[in-house]
């Protein structure tokens, strides 16, 4: 519809406003209230040639409903669609899709419909990557039909060096991918895009084979592709009710689904439904932590010369550009978006009337970028629901609470491009119990279960996240909204010497720490959003944004004196944020050697360090699992049981991800065992350094010599009078024990350590100074150099395997086929010798051809290097053996700069592993 002469006329006294002065205020309630936006539902047209909407159309089911199903698909979206598709193609044929009115009928109708190759992930990369294949080739050789897909390419816009380094940094992970892509001066941008204005440009980023999708050729395609191999798509046809059983081992399971028309008998569904995800999450007893806001785009009328453009993204100005035939459509990111709290269930082919006061700053970036836009009219306006999430990524996989209740929901409007690889991936998941790549990211376990459910983390962090949107992703970010929802008991002591925290998974955790004291941490302001009164002279965010740099950040100095003071005498690092089980119960000796890749099951007093895997032979998790001695009385460091049992220490931010991994397996296999969280219960102090055991010995009642108390065991002991269990581990390659103590008793056990450390020159340290010294020692971390697609075998861990032994465990066959093949793909260690930093995502180059990335790159203040970890490959696809590493010459790409690189088969930090056996 044409948008009316007063509205035209009251955009163009906008503009002239925004030309003399900002906007005023918004008058809007604070979010946590109710909005009373008006809801609009007005049926308006949006800017494709066609949808799937059918005016004045039958209200009953399209086709009869099945009474069983193998899956069933909710939501007749994009992903619902993907998903659908790719489980017939891997030969489900009992599975139907349920659409409450016809598909897309929800968000992806008026989805803007971009597809960006290029994202700072190597994962996102390879599901864009998916997605275009399907939309551009698959689908079309496979029914004939065309999707609607447009290769009109891709333009990234950069308004100075740092968002410029970033684009190179993309263009670098490229060249892995084959990826074509170009940085572009303003005058060859210019050349390349005539209409636009480059005199504030630093310069672009242009990928020519990005392009633009249309939702309902796309879904169209899909449906018929599916129904070709035996899929059902039913519309018309509302969800009201998820029967939930409880198996006799007392788990959740799902047994039906519930509509008007009938009953549909089946094991699984799939939550594909957007916006409405959080009420069908209800229904089953799942809780699906995401918000629903307003999200808009304008189209314009005809602008002469736009034809066959690239589409455009202009991070600085938070506004997109979409190529419309011979027209534009202009939407972004603001920092006020609406909240849709009152989500209707009759929402459908409906839109918004578009709030102009929100949505102005975007056509003010955009008439910067193209001026003939300030001469153009506007034909319509789209302003539609979008879900959104704590970190803007997507929600998939099984949810913890219901087995076989799985979510493909949460995109942020990106849905459409991520549709195709994530229905593969999700497809996957359903089929084999996990998908193909390291989805963990997406993973609805990458969330503790206290925050899934909390109102105010989940609006306050999904605010942040669209805010920063468009914001440049540096490698030491840290969000400001929800903070302190799960604080440990040195908390307040730490705060007090300067800590500067990181957050991960709701907890506080030490970063590094300030010489300018106190920093804390305070209620989110909303970044001055809806009337709240930004934090003026925010020191914690101040510090935070010198930090924000491709270079080395400012606090460099600060970082390296933790490392090595700790390298040279001794450091405390507070690791309370730790994850801490007990496994227990009838079985559990069973489930240890099951689960774990090592032999745990060592005397009492043992501590191993293992991996978990699943079928595949991937690492689910690194940990320590420690064997304890069975008690009848329950104590504040063990609970009481009998037989076998376990302590199990795992990293504080994947510890969610931990307990339901092993919790799946306990199910599946039937294991008649207690897993028990003590997480909140303890605290966790690491000393570690050549002066580590000198300090303790004055703190604990026993003889820490080599002999009485060798690496990799553990003890209960009095520590300055109080129990704790001492157990001695390092993860930064030095002398060291942790002390596991229980909550009440850190603060006076950290003050005790810090006292007798004082002769020594002890020191705080935090977790940026974790992951210098942890590479620089070669030590792994998961998620980064180690992740579900990562087998240890690949990732130089084959010590952590008890491939020797005839017990049998969980991936064990995967690793003894791969074994037996030859490694296609390996770990490598590299250090430069120029001083220049790398944070991860740098191309790693054999003999000038690209063999794959850096995971993870950090400085090694020791050996005074930059060191980085990435998986290579051989370009023929043949074996990647100790000799073709010794063989090569290896050089490592920075943001189009190349460095010449070391390649180590072992770690260049000593090397002979001396110096955590406290030998120096």
């Amino acid at each position: 519809s044409v948008l009316s002469a007063h509205l035209c006329f009251l955009l163009e006294h906008k503009l002239r406003i925004l030309a003399r002065s900002a906007l005023s205020s918004l008058r809007r309630s604070p979010p946590c209230r109710r909005y009373s936006t008006p809801e609009h539902t007005t049926r308006k047209s949006v800017p494709y040639e066609t949808t799937l909407k059918q005016e004045g159309g039958s209200s009953s089911p399209t086709k009869a409903l099945p009474k069983t199903a193998d899956v069933v698909v909710i939501g007749g979206g994009s992903l619902g669609c993907q998903t659908l598709y790719h489980l017939a193609k891997m030969g489900m044929t009992n599975v139907v899709l349920l659409e409450r009115d016809r598909l897309t009928a929800g968000t992806t109708w008026h989805t803007a419909g971009l597809l960006w190759q290029l994202r700072p992930s190597d994962v996102e990369v390879e599901l864009l990557a998916h997605t275009r294949q399907v939309v551009s080739a698959d689908l079309e050789q496979e029914t004939g039909l065309h999707t609607g897909w447009i290769q009109n390419g891709g333009l990234f816009i950069a308004s100075n060096k740092q968002r410029l380094d970033e684009y190179k940094r993309l263009m670098s992970l490229g060249k892995v991918y084959g990826i074509e892509s170009y940085v572009l001066s303003p005058a060859e941008t210019k050349d390349l895009y005539p209409l636009m204005n480059v005199d504030d440009l630093y310069g672009t980023l242009y990928v020519p084979k990005d392009g633009t999708m249309d939702p309902a050729g796309t879904c169209t395609t899909l449906a018929r592709a599916s129904t070709a191999r035996g899929a059902m798509v039913i519309e018309n046809c509302p969800v009201t009710g998820i029967q939930v059983r409880t198996d006799d081992m007392s788990i959740k399971r799902v047994k039906a689904v519930e509509t008007p028309y009938g009953t549909i008998e089946t094991p699984c569904v799939v939550n594909c439904t957007g916006v409405w995800a959080e009420k069908l999450g209800q229904m089953a007893g799942v809780n699906v932590p995401l918000v629903a806001m307003h999200h808009a785009y304008v189209v314009t009328e005809r602008i002469e010369g736009i034809q066959n453009m690239p589409n455009v993204r202009d991070h600085d100005a938070s506004v997109y550009l979409r190529l419309q035939g011979d027209a534009l459509s202009v939407g972004g990111y603001e920092p006020n978006p609406i909240f849709w709290d009152e989500v209707s269930d009759k929402f459908a082919f409906s839109l918004f009337d578009l709030d102009w006061d929100v949505f102005m700053q975007h056509i003010e970036g955009a008439v910067n970028r193209v001026p003939a836009l300030e001469r153009t009219g506007i034909k319509s306006t789209v302003c539609g629901p979008e879900s959104f999430t704590a970190d803007h990524k997507p929600l998939m996989g099984e949810a913890p609470e219901v087995r076989g209740f799985f979510l493909g929901c949460g995109f942020n409007s990106a849905g459409m491009m991520l549709g195709g690889g994530c229905g593969k991936e999700l497809a996957h998941w359903v089929i084999h119990g996990r998908p193909e790549k390291d989805m963990y990211g997406y993973d609805i376990r990458r969330f503790h279960r206290s925050l899934t459910s909390n109102n105010r983390w989940i609006r306050e962090r999904s605010h942040e996240s669209y805010a920063k949107n468009y914001s440049l992703v540096f490698p030491f970010d840290e969000p400001l909204a929800s903070r302190n929802m799960r604080k440990d008991p040195l908390h307040k002591v730490l705060q007090d010497q300067g800590c500067v925290f990181q957050e991960r998974h709701g907890w506080e955790r030490p970063g590094w720490f300030s010489r300018d004291g106190s920093a804390p941490v305070l209620d989110y302001d909303y970044y001055g959003a809806y009337g709240i009164s930004k934090n003026h002279n925010y020191k914690y965010s101040n510090l935070l944004s010198k930090e924000y740099t491709f270079d080395f950040p400012l606090h460099h100095d600060v970082i390296k004196d933790e490392c090595l003071t700790c390298r040279n005498a001794v450091a405390v690092f507070n690791m309370s944020y730790f994850g801490k089980f007990y496994l227990t119960g009838p079985d559990a000796r069973k489930a240890a050697d099951w689960l774990f890749s090592a032999d745990v099951n060592k005397p009492v007093g043992s501590t191993v360090y293992t991996c978990m895997l699943n079928k595949r032979g991937g690492t689910e998790s690194d940990l320590t699992v420690s064997c304890i001695k069975p008690g009848s009385v329950h104590s504040s460091l063990a609970p009481a049981f009998e037989g076998d049992g376990y302590y199990l220490a795992i990293g504080g931010a994947v510890a969610q991800h931990n307990w339901s991994h092993i919790q799946t397996v306990l199910q599946d296999s039937g294991f008649r065992c207690t897993l028990l969280d003590c997480s909140e219960d303890m605290g966790m102090i690491s000393i570690q350094g050549p002066k580590s055991r000198a300090l303790l010995q004055e703190v604990l009642d026993t003889d820490l010599s080599n002999e009485a108390f060798p690496f990799s065991t553990h003890k209960v002991v009095q520590a300055a009078g109080h129990q704790v269990r001492a157990m001695r581990l390092s993860f930064v390659g030095e002398m060291g024990w942790e002390l596991h103590v229980p909550r009440d008793s850190c603060v006076p056990v950290y003050q005790a350590v810090v006292a007798a450390g004082a002769k020594h020159g002890v020191c705080n340290a935090g977790y940026r100074a974790i992951d210098s010294l942890s590479i620089e020692k070669g030590y792994r971390h998961w998620h980064a150099d180690l992740r579900p697609d990562d087998t240890p075998l690949e990732a130089g861990l084959a010590f952590t395997c008890k491939m020797k032994s005839s017990i049998p465990f969980l991936g064990r066959e995967a690793l003894q086929a791969q074994r037996a093949q030859g490694l296609r793909r390996r770990l490598v260690c590299f250090t430069i010798d120029e001083k220049v930093p790398m944070f991860g995502l740098e191309a790693i180059f054999r003999n000038g051809q690209p063999v794959g990335h850096l995971r993870r790159a950090e400085y090694g203040f020791a050996i005074n290097k930059t060191i980085g970890y990435g998986y290579i490959r051989s370009p023929d696809g043949g074996v990647v053996s100790p000799e073709f590493i010794k063989t090569g010459k290896f050089t490592l790409e920075r943001m189009g700069m190349t460095y010449k690189a070391k390649a180590h088969l072992k770690s260049p930090f000593d090397p002979e592993n001396k110096r955590v056996k406290g030998i120096y």
